[in-house]
């Protein structure tokens, strides 16, 4: 509980805000290319869809893994420089049991969650901007958000988040476990951890979404 509460309640501003942001400029950019055809009411079912499948799941595993498994990593990468991992296995304490399991359950938890908060407030954010400052009709807004979106779509987008937690708890806690070379290998294995689990997050998003298809 620790865990998810320094992976998931501790990242709920930045996904709040990240997420308003980016709902309301895919939704202004959205306009501004459906204007070009007179259909600008589609914007809400286009921008509902592309949050829930993709924004949200992606970027969410994005700032989770520059925010918690940044600093997962770095923990882990100074206790072990510390030597306290090798004081617990002194205590017959088993450090993957002890320091590992929580952060990678946690990880896998938190970052679905964060998801749906993230579909919630991106899809908040761009109702704001399509209907106070384009000017958009809120029912055909509505409508075509709700004839868009369906629970399939909901549903990618979390086993998405499934799959990038558990990327992310694995990377940073790997990364730390086997820091060696003092503080400069700390700031290495954070670096590392940070890269490595942004690029499989991609990459996976990439196959899943073949697998998952519309």
């Amino acid at each position: 509980m620790q865990q998810v509460e320094f992976i998931g309640v501790q990242s709920l501003p930045i996904i709040l805000l990240s997420a308003g942001f980016t709902g309301a400029v895919f939704t202004y950019e959205s306009h501004e290319a459906f204007a070009l055809f007179g259909a600008q009411g589609l914007v809400g079912g286009t921008v509902g869809v592309a949050i829930t499948r993709e924004l949200a799941p992606t970027l969410t595993g994005l700032l989770v893994a520059g925010r918690a498994g940044s600093a997962m990593a770095a923990e882990l990468g100074s206790m072990r420089v510390s030597e306290q991992i090798d004081a617990l296995d002194a205590m017959a304490v088993d450090p993957i049991n002890y320091l590992i399991k929580p952060r990678l359950i946690a990880a896998t938890l938190s970052v679905p969650l964060l998801t749906a908060v993230f579909d919630g407030a991106g899809i908040l954010g761009s109702y704001v901007v399509a209907t106070r400052v384009l000017h958009l009709s809120e029912p055909e807004f509505m409508v075509r958000l709700l004839d868009w979106v369906d629970w399939d779509d909901i549903r990618a987008g979390l086993v998405k988040a499934v799959v990038f937690g558990l990327i992310i708890g694995t990377v940073s806690c790997y990364k730390g476990y086997y820091t060696s070379g003092g503080a400069a290998g700390v700031g290495r294995a954070t670096t590392s951890a940070v890269v490595v689990a942004s690029v499989w997050i991609l990459i996976t998003n990439y196959f899943i979404a073949i697998l998952l298809p519309a």
